[in-house]
């Protein structure tokens, strides 16, 4: 059994499982609504460039909300903090289902929708994410980051193979609707929990709010080295090799199966990072969590290499049903690695913050983590535009092993980063 997922906090904290049931749900919703409207966006313009620029309107307000967000988090209620910013997430849902019904054909319409939805989430993620360890003994937090990661991964595959049959059947506006429906479950999660106020930091000072809040975190950071180094790493991998962006073309040019094979891709991943927490248990032994990040980022850059690798092959003599396999077992190999390396980097955030400094550490987290992959978008869809989708994903993949591998030698002290004696 202890090569198995743990269940021990999903079992034994109610308060817990009601806040982690309603993020599941709310998103599957979340991603079904990513694919349709990158779907939407690719309709109206025929671009992988403009479903590209919808990251740059997603990734200001991320920033910026998560930043700033992060300080409203350590000085306010957190329960009442995401509670307010996931109605404003159901509140975007709730526009994208009105510019759908309406027929819109505006594509600045979906920009501006995802620019609010996104600074709603990088308020909404790490005001849950800083609730957990308020709620949980410290030693569950590994098992409860590998079930949030399971629980994203899960997302990830039902939200795109949900988003790939309704839209195939019953288009846009019901792909919307569903996702208002689930993003209620987060909602209700959330209400259920008493409040959360931050505590206060070793030396009994009121916590600060405003820019010197979000300063203060910043520089906190600049004292973990090896916190910084998992958002350092994460950076390489989402801005260097960035698939997501590629996949609509993939099954509207390459591999063929239009949106059904959209949604295939982008459950591949997840699925591959469903059986990677599924057979999480060991994880929790290892001790040098720096090194398997590194080492699980290689993996990262080698799937989406292999992605572009299996988009080459559909152009030449290899049958489009044997270069999708490529491509889809390419998408799986990446997502177990990726979803490893999102357990450790976690971990190690949660070992190495105070209480009164998590809210502002979480929301640079998300972020990075978040921001990265929109940010990776514009550069890949950017990039595919003069090389092509595949030579894109295939170039992105290699600078990605060599810039992590580059790191790796940089930062021995992250390679030799110890979770039995952590050092931050």
């Amino acid at each position: 059994m202890a090569l198995l997922l743990d269940l021990a906090p999903l079992r034994d904290h109610p308060a817990y499982r009601r806040l982690f049931v309603g993020y599941a749900l709310a998103n599957i919703g979340s991603q079904l609504t990513a694919v349709a409207a990158g779907l939407q966006v690719y309709a109206l313009t025929h671009s992988t460039a403009a479903v590209g620029l919808a990251a740059l309107f997603a990734l200001v307000p991320l920033v910026v909300m998560g930043l700033y967000g992060g300080a409203l988090i350590d000085h306010h209620d957190r329960r009442l903090v995401g509670l307010v910013a996931q109605t404003v997430m159901w509140c975007a849902t709730l526009v994208l289902l009105a510019q759908a019904l309406l027929g819109n054909t505006h594509v600045w319409v979906l920009y501006l929708t995802a620019a609010v939805g996104s600074g709603a989430f990088a308020i909404a993620s790490p005001a849950r994410s800083s609730i957990y360890p308020r709620i949980l003994p410290r030693e569950q937090l590994p098992a409860a980051n590998a079930l949030s990661v399971f629980a994203m991964n899960t997302a990830l595959t039902a939200g795109p193979l949900l988003a790939g049959f309704v839209i195939g059947w019953f288009g846009f506006r019901a792909a919307y609707a569903v996702d208002a429906l689930l993003t209620t479950a987060a909602l209700l999660g959330l209400s259920s929990l008493p409040p959360v106020p931050p505590e206060r930091s070793d030396d009994g000072e009121e916590p600060v709010s405003g820019l010197r809040a979000v300063w203060d975190g910043l520089a906190f950071l600049g004292t973990r080295p090896n916190v910084r180094m998992t958002f350092i790493a994460d950076i390489i991998a989402m801005m260097l090799a960035a698939p997501r962006v590629l996949f609509p073309a993939a099954g509207a040019i390459f591999l063929g199966g239009g949106s059904r094979t959209v949604g295939a891709l982008y459950a591949a991943s997840a699925i591959g990072g469903l059986v990677a927490m599924v057979l999480s248990g060991p994880l929790g032994r290892v001790r040098r969590q720096g090194l398997a990040i590194l080492v699980s980022i290689v993996g990262w850059g080698v799937g989406v290499a292999g992605l572009g690798v299996a988009l080459l092959l559909s152009e030449g003599h290899v049958g489009r049903s044997t270069a999708l396999g490529i491509a889809l077992a390419a998408m799986f190999f990446a997502g177990a690695c990726d979803a490893v390396s999102a357990v450790f980097r976690q971990t190690i955030l949660q070992a190495a913050t105070p209480d009164h400094m998590r809210g502002r550490l979480q929301g640079v987290f998300i972020v990075v983590v978040a921001g990265g992959p929109r940010l990776g978008d514009l550069i890949a869809g950017g990039a595919s535009s003069r090389l092509g989708e595949p030579r894109t994903a295939l170039v992105g993949g290699l600078l990605c092993i060599a810039a992590i591998v580059a790191v790796g030698f940089w930062q021995r002290g992250f390679v030799q980063y110890d979770a039995r004696e952590p050092t931050p």
